[in-house]
């Protein structure tokens, strides 16, 4: 997949997980992030209990991608939430 094709499945990957969480988008940016770095840990994970990863631009990649992507928003907000300024 393409650099702009991974940009867009980590958008919409990011946006479904953030949508889910916290029932408001982070951002485009942030969204992206967030949805690229979620298909790796979801990929990761789904690997290591011997299931496909994330293989392209399909469905069950993108199933994968938003449980990590669900994962990566649990820890962020766990993070960033308890920040006091």
């Amino acid at each position: 997949m393409s650099i702009i094709g991974w940009l867009i499945f980590g958008l919409i990957c990011g946006f479904i997980a953030s949508k889910i969480v916290n029932k408001s988008g982070e951002g485009v940016i942030l969204d992206m992030v967030l949805g690229i770095v979620g298909a790796v840990v979801g990929g990761w994970l789904f690997t290591q209990f011997g299931y496909a990863g994330v293989t392209g631009f399909n469905i069950p990649s993108m199933i994968v991608a938003i449980i990590g992507a669900i994962i990566v928003l649990v820890i962020y907000h766990a993070v960033v939430g308890r920040r006091t300024y």
